[in-house]
Order: C-alpha cells, then structure tokens, then sequence
C-alpha cells in the first residue's frame, strides 16, 4: 500500500496534507509514504523531517500511489498521472464545480471530499471545515488588528488613556467564536450576533455581549436539528435596524457567514459600511463565496471611504503551518477508517456513513447523492 502526498499544483496554496508527525503514523498503519520534493516547504517543513520519520522522497509519487492525499482538487493536468482506481482525499470544493466532478470520473478515481463529513461524534476528529475555520477566526482578529492601526486593549498610561477597541463579531459558528475569544484574549470590548438562539449563551461564556432583537420569534428561531428557521421579514427589518445603530459605534467588525455551495449572504450593505467610522476596519471571512459585505473585493484590502475591508481569500493558508498540522491529523483519522489496522490494507466499508457521506466519484461515475447528475424520467 502506497500513500501519496503531493505539493499542491496552486501556487496561493502554501499548506500540505501531510506532516512528519502523520506521516509516522502512516508507517505504522504499514503504508510506504512518498513525498513529492518541497510538498511542505511552504508550511516550513522540509524534504529531510519526512526522511526522517521513513517517508521517500520522489517526484510524480501520485503515479504509483494507492491512496493520494492533497490539499485541494486535482486538476485536470494532475489526474492524468493517476492511477484508476487510486483513492484522492482532498478538500474537493464539489457546489457548483459539476465539470471538476465529471472529470475526477472520468479518470477513474475514488475521490473522497472532506468537507463532506457528515456532523457526527466519530467523525469529529476528521472534521477539516472545523479545524480550518477555527485558525481562520483567529486569523481574521489578527489581520483586523493589523489594518486597524491602534491598540486592542484599553491602556493607561503617563501620556494618557487608549480606550479599548471595539469588536463586532456577526456569527457565533466556529469561526465567529474563536474570533469572539482571541478579541477578548487581545483585551477588546466585544459584541457578537447570530441567528441561533443556542448562540447566545456561548457567546457570553466568552465574556461578550450578545446583540439581537430578543423577542418570542427569536426564542423559537430553532429547528430540533440545532438549524436556524427563516425569519419573517418584520423580525429581519428589527434586526437590521438594530445592527445597523451598533455598527455605527464599531472599530472593527468580523463577518463569518459563509454557506457551502451558495454565494454568501450579504450582512453589510454599502450604506451601513459608509455609516462607520473612518479608520474602521470591517473583515470579511466570507470573501471566497463573494463576501458577506456588499463592498467586499475578494482577494484584496480595499478602502471604503476610510473604512478598511479586509478580504483575504484562504485565510487558514495564512496560518500554513498550523493549518497543514491540523489537516493532516483530520486526514489521518479518516485513513484510519479506510485502512484495516490488522491486515494493514485498504478496506473501504462502502456501508459506513463517514464513507458514504464523503465519496464523490467512484467506478468511473458520481456516486454522492446530491452532485450525481439526475437521470431522465
């Protein structure tokens, strides 16, 4: 059994799927790990710490692997090398991508997405859009901290008081809350938003104070599954109005609703952004699904009459090293299901629902449900 575990064919992408700590582990599972030259140069790994833990180093290892791990979906060009039949794990970013899809079909792999793990305790460990987004709420303060110019916490000095900044987090998901902690850690005075009821009580574990229209819709505003309902529009046109006063009182506001597979929700307008302060700072976690700002440009800082809105697109890669460190452990834990311990080989249990959740492609068609193309009546 050989495991691959390539460089990555985009540049902007600086993590990698596997770490020497893993790639150890790998070992133990009785696979041949082969690393492709500088795979983790840009997580500040080098060719030598994977030769140290038995992993060899050759170039085109995907062309003899059984299993090929990577950070992103192959490419076209990259598939051409793979054997048929060789399993691809990855962030496969399947919503909307349907030619990307056919093509990991058409090559003949059994391709595995990992964003697609279904939301159970087993798989906790395995879940990559929580270990990534948590990095990503930590790096959105940091970033903001950076553009905004001033100190975070309030301080008292000989020469005169500096207030606290004031942070704005909307959304209490993983992200959201991990920006609300790291804020707080940072000394900031901080307000967080969500449309989940659950939500509240979290965010002021986290010592901020909760901003929302508290009335008997928004008590109810809770499926049994944990799942916000849709909001009338008398309690969204309340909700706004409060948010956009609160804004108004802001130094830095943190947006972090993002939904797979459909662009992202628009939090912000351009008349609430202009309502700010100048020198304020808005980040926008949401930039690689357009933005939960209207005048977000993905990619880019950009200045909105005075108000800086940071839109960094893969905002986890900004953290490399600790991204790759915990992707590979996620990476790891779901080889663990596809591997029998005892025989030491490949043993994919086509009944499990972590492997039935997050398979994509396999015996040269779509297989997941809700991406395989629909057949004529």
């Amino acid at each position: 059994m050989k495991i691959a575990v390539c460089a990555e064919a985009d540049n902007k992408e600086p993590r990698v799927a596997a770490t020497p700590e893993t790639v150890k582990k790998m070992k133990a599972l009785g696979a041949e790990v082969l690393v492709e030259p500088g795979a983790g140069m840009s997580s500040g790994i080098l060719d030598a710490d994977y030769e140290a833990v038995g992993a060899v180093i050759t170039r085109d290892p995907q062309r003899e692997a059984d299993i090929v791990l990577k950070v992103r979906r192959p490419n076209e060009m990259e598939l051409t090398s793979y054997k048929k039949g060789a399993i691809v794990i990855a962030i496969m970013d399947p919503y909307g991508n349907e030619a990307a899809l056919q093509l990991l079909a058409r090559a003949g792999v059994i391709a595995f997405a990992m964003e697609l793990m279904p939301r159970i305790t087993r798989a906790q460990s395995m879940d990559v859009l929580s270990s990534q987004a948590n990095l990503a709420g930590y790096r959105a303060v940091i970033d903001g901290a950076a553009e905004y110019g001033r100190a975070l916490p309030m301080m008292m000095t000989a020469a005169g008081t500096v207030p606290a900044t004031k942070v704005f987090v909307m959304g209490a998901g993983v992200a959201g809350l991990q920006a609300i902690a790291t804020a707080r850690r940072l000394g900031a005075i901080v307000t967080a938003t969500d449309v989940r009821p659950a939500a509240k009580e979290q965010v002021e574990s986290l010592g901020a104070k909760f901003i929302a229209v508290m009335d008997d819709e928004f008590k109810q505003a809770e499926t049994a599954g944990g799942y916000a309902k849709e909001m009338s529009k008398e309690y969204q046109a309340k909700q706004a109005e409060l948010v956009a006063e609160h804004l108004k009182k802001q130094d830095m506001v943190i947006t972090t609703a993002l939904i797979p597979g459909r662009p992202a929700p628009k939090l912000l307008s351009a008349e609430m952004v202009r309502s700010m302060k100048p020198g304020s700072v808005i980040v926008d976690l949401a930039a690689e699904r357009g933005g939960n700002c209207e005048l977000t440009v993905p990619g880019e800082v950009a200045d909105a009459d005075g108000v800086k809105i940071v839109a960094y697109t893969n905002v986890p890669g900004r953290l490399a090293a600790s991204a790759s460190a915990l992707y590979a452990k996620n990476l790891y834990t779901f080889l663990e299901v596809l591997i029998d311990k005892k025989t030491q080989a490949i043993n994919l249990n086509w009944d499990d629902e972590i492997v039935k959740a997050t398979a994509l492609t396999r015996d040269g068609a779509i297989v997941h449900p809700s991406f395989a193309p629909k057949t004529a009546a």
